[in-house]
């Protein structure tokens, strides 16, 4: 399937494109004048704000506060997203459908030319926001950029279907598209997993039911920022409660919504470091960031992979904040290491043109 640098791209409303040259312009100024607007530099456990990141925070708190309802928090994640989308990487794209647990779900298709693996991605959000079009522009970034094809999958979203309604769509698609994979120009074995924040904890329990049910495997996992703790006992949950891209307010919010009450928290399946084990589970890339509450739990977990036998490659971004893979325009080159580290991870895989494992999967946290 060629590349077709003219696909549509979903519509930016004309109050985002302003609001996203005036973003531009800021991120464009010279050093000391986005110190000034910032302010002073913060540190916090050892790691110092990165410039850009803050000045970003500083232009977010100034903004009307949003009442904490599902629909008016889901048009602002959508605006926001058009605003930190930058240039979308020229990619072919199809909407397409994908089974979920109950029936069709939405998906969609992104094809950069030549590619022999596959990339089933689910959205971050708190499983309560996120959607196609919110992440569009970091979905097209990793296809052009790793040059593998993925399908972003809309999964139902909390407080209408709570939990395990979007585990179970996860692990629907992940079977349909596996099915369906020569469809997608890739052999079933090269099927793999990923998403961000409540997207990556889809992925970390999807790996898990997999490996439980001895069903079709990923052939990686890719997780960003994910929560694997919801009980919410990491250190860097109180460590970064207050005043950053996600707070407690917020975690709790999205925890209300999505988790009934009487839920057992420690139960693998929805908090995948309380796995009995980790052997046998995909290779995997963890992404973290240095000023997120849920930094502590993506690491344990990278660590409790390797402590399985999984090899991991894992990256803190030491001077962001959650939800930056989001915003392009200030964070595009961050994006571009992730998709080469996940390239790279993939090309380490068992019947990738490059099949080898320079690290034994040995690596550790690496910081930026």
């Amino acid at each position: 399937m060629p590349v077709d640098p003219t696909t549509p791209m979903p519509e930016v409303p004309a109050g985002a494109r302003t609001a996203a040259a005036a973003v531009r312009g800021l991120l464009r100024l010279p050093r000391r004048a986005k110190r000034a607007l910032a302010g002073p530099a913060v540190h916090r456990d050892g790691n110092e704000l990165d410039l850009d990141a803050h000045l970003l925070l500083r232009i977010t708190k100034a903004l009307p506060k949003q009442a904490p309802e599902p629909v008016r928090l889901r048009r602002q994640a959508r605006r926001m997203a058009a605003i930190g989308a930058g240039r979308r990487a020229p990619v072919r794209v199809e909407d397409i459908t994908v089974a979920g647990a109950t029936g069709p779900l939405r998906a969609r298709l992104y094809d950069p030319g030549a590619a022999d693996t596959l990339l089933v991605y689910f959205h971050g959000g708190g499983w309560v926001l996120g959607d196609l079009d919110t992440h569009d522009a970091l979905c097209r970034t990793l296809a052009h950029t790793a040059r593998i094809r993925m399908v972003a999958v809309d999964y139902r979203l909390a407080p209408e279907h709570p939990y395990p309604a979007a585990v179970d769509d996860a692990v629907a698609a992940f079977r349909d598209i596996v099915a369906r994979a020569g469809e997608f120009g890739v052999t079933a074995e090269r099927v793999a997993v990923g998403g961000d924040s409540a997207g990556g904890h889809l992925a970390a329990v999807l790996c898990q039911r997999t490996r439980r049910d001895d069903g079709p495997a990923p052939l990686l996992q890719l997780l960003i920022y994910p929560p694997t703790d919801l009980t919410g006992s990491a250190e860097s949950r109180t460590t970064f409660a207050e005043g950053f891209a996600l707070t407690r307010t917020d975690i709790d919010f999205f925890d209300r919504c999505f988790l009934p009450p009487d839920l057992d928290r420690t139960r693998p399946d929805v908090s995948p470091l309380y796995a009995e084990t980790t052997a046998g589970l995909p290779r995997a890339v963890v992404i973290t960031a240095g000023f997120d509450p849920l930094r502590d739990e993506g690491e344990a977990y990278a660590a409790r992979l390797r402590a399985g036998g999984v090899p991991v490659a894992a990256r803190r971004f030491a001077g962001y904040m959650h939800g930056f893979v989001n915003n392009a325009l200030a964070f595009g080159p961050a994006v571009g290491e992730i998709a080469a580290m996940l390239a790279d991870a993939l090309a380490a895989t068992p019947g990738s043109p490059a099949d080898s494992e320079p690290d034994g999967g040995r690596s550790q946290i690496a910081t930026s």
